[in-house]
């Protein structure tokens, strides 16, 4: 008989599936619910939660992974970064299924699959055998990022969940996870491992602990308060320690604008910045440091404490990412030195964007890490909403409105399509999605007032349906294989739907979406797949410029 947490968990799991993403089969769905809701604290999109599935035949019993370095999220060895001594490494393996118990044998297919992937000495290439691709990819970057930060000694942690709508875990299956910490403690001596069941109960709670919208941070004095409703103040740095991390003292991650600059990790300011916090001298953490900026919908003040509504901290992240590891790493320090703050009360969008960059301006800031507060992203967004798509600007900020999960609109996504169909380039579309906005040259390539904003949405729909075909086609490609040859299909059904073998923005702007019907669709995924598989078949052929190639001959012959 089911519990009232099964029951709970199985319509709310229902009503969201319906919600969210009806074309998935319930049990996909209950995954990327699942693994939503565990690592929320993450704040990670539905594209991010979907790049990390690795379930599906020879998954060794894992159905998701996902490395990160001092909370950011690393998918791609493009994404690998450098990091200063003692970086937070963690690799975090999912376990999900939509049954109403918890077995051994998964456990079990855990252990033998970390044996293999987490070993090393072991060339992870030549397991391409026994375990899938997806899986090879995110062992891959894992080893890779703790390859290349070996050396400043990370505090490693690995940590295993398994989620299914059971109720109780059977003695005999929670002492398997025993079998798999012996296994993990002597791959890695030193690592921080983590087992958890996550139970129907256990994901019910996590389902309703929502983002923190409203927060306080305590103050040594009575502020300064301006006339448009916002304070200028001096806080203690535990203080804001506190303001900046949940109750399991986790980085809030959506407190800062995810858009406007990255952690910068071992640059100079952030040595800097390290440097004055672990160094106690006569001068206080805020004579040596310009403070945080932080916009609000509302901001009030009583009894020495602050209470601050729809936070975002636009400036001061660095030193806000260094005031965190700092405390991480010293738990019990007596700390009463202080911080100057900025609350900045505004009352629209546009105006918060303004405070963006006049507050980044003054230090030199990568051009990639204000691109989403650009123009063109205003307006892609307002036209892309006339028709039915959610542009995911802000990132997640759509996600956290509940809208579908097929017509939200991430910026990577976009800018691959782009970078397929109107620059012909799928190759380079596949093999870095993440360098679209962090290289200039590209992101110029791709998000230019020069093409007709039209095209960006025709470009969404094509690729949209292409990506819908390929997961229905007779061929059962697997989730590898559709990632491979995506953008090279919708390149090659743009040309044969135009006539040309390299469009204009102005020819692809001016194509009818109803004429791009199933006799040029099949088409082009047959001959895609033909010249894929000829070459090999695999992720290189994907990101190589030979697939390319082959395909423009083809389209020579084909284009009439």
């Amino acid at each position: 008989m089911s519990s009232n947490h099964q029951i709970i968990i199985q319509t709310l799991v229902e009503q969201k599936h319906q919600e969210l993403a009806p074309e998935m089969s319930l049990s996909d769905f209950f995954h990327i619910y699942a693994t939503e809701q565990i690592l929320k604290d993450y704040d990670l999109n539905y594209d991010e939660i979907e790049n990390g599935i690795t379930d599906g035949g020879n998954d060794g019993g894992i159905d998701g992974i996902y490395t990160f370095v001092n909370g950011e999220l690393i998918q791609n060895l493009d994404d690998i970064v450098d990091s200063k001594k003692n970086a937070i490494l963690e690799l975090i393996i999912l376990q999900t299924k939509f049954t109403n118990g918890f077995s051994e044998t998964p456990i079990e297919k855990c252990n033998s699959s970390a044996i293999d992937i987490l070993d090393l000495s072991k060339d992870i290439d030549s397991l391409r055998t026994v375990y899938n691709p997806e899986l090879i990819k995110q062992t891959k970057v894992f080893r890779e990022q703790y390859k290349r930060i070996i050396s400043k000694f990370p505090l490693l942690s690995i940590s295993y969940f398994y989620c299914t709508k059971g109720v109780e875990v059977h003695p005999n299956t929670d002492r398997k996870k025993g079998l798999l910490e012996n296994t993990i403690k002597g791959l890695f001596s030193d690592a921080k491992y983590n087992f958890e069941f996550i139970t129907a109960q256990k994901l019910l709670e996590i389902s309703r602990k929502e983002q923190t919208r409203v927060k306080q941070i305590e103050l040594n004095d009575n502020p300064i308060s301006t006339r448009d409703e916002g304070y200028i103040a001096i806080a203690t740095l535990e203080s804001y320690f506190k303001f900046i991390t949940n109750t399991d003292k986790l980085l809030l991650k959506y407190f800062f604008d995810a858009n406007v600059r990255d952690y910068q990790g071992g640059v100079e300011v952030n040595k800097g910045i390290k440097e004055t916090l672990n160094t106690e001298g006569e001068e206080d953490f805020w004579w040596l440091n310009n403070g945080i900026t932080i916009t609000a919908s509302k901001a009030t003040y009583s009894g020495k404490t602050l209470t601050i509504e729809d936070p975002q901290i636009v400036n001061g992240l660095q030193t806000s990412f260094e005031i965190y590891n700092y405390f991480k790493k010293n738990p019990d320090k007596a700390e009463t030195r202080n911080l100057l703050v900025r609350v900045i009360t505004t009352k629209s969008e546009k105006s918060r964007l303004k405070v963006i960059r006049a507050t980044n301006s003054q230090t030199r800031v990568p051009l990639a890490s204000l691109r989403a507060t650009e123009d063109i992203h205003r307006d892609l967004e307002d036209f892309l909403a006339t028709k039915g798509y959610y542009y995911d600007r802000r990132k997640n900020y759509y996600k956290n409105q509940g809208k579908p999960i097929n017509k939200i609109i991430s910026i990577e996504f976009l800018g691959q399509s782009v970078m397929s169909i109107v620059l012909q380039e799928p190759d380079y579309a596949r093999a870095r999605p993440s360098s679209l906005l962090k290289n200039d040259s590209d992101y110029k390539r791709v998000f230019s007032h020069e093409y007709p904003i039209e095209l960006y949405w025709k470009c969404v729909e094509i690729q949209k349906l292409i990506e819908d075909k390929l997961k229905k086609c007779e061929y059962n490609f697997t989730t590898t294989q559709i990632g491979d040859i995506k953008f090279h299909v919708a390149l090659y059904a743009s040309s044969i739907l135009t006539r040309k073998v390299s469009p204009s923005p102005a020819d692809l702007t001016g194509i009818s979406l109803n004429d791009l019907t199933d006799d040029i669709i099949k088409p082009a995924i047959d001959n895609v797949n033909i010249l894929y598989d000829s070459l090999g078949g695999t992720n290189a052929v994907a990101k190589g410029k030979e697939l390319v190639s082959e395909l423009k001959e083809l389209l020579t012959e084909n284009v009439q």
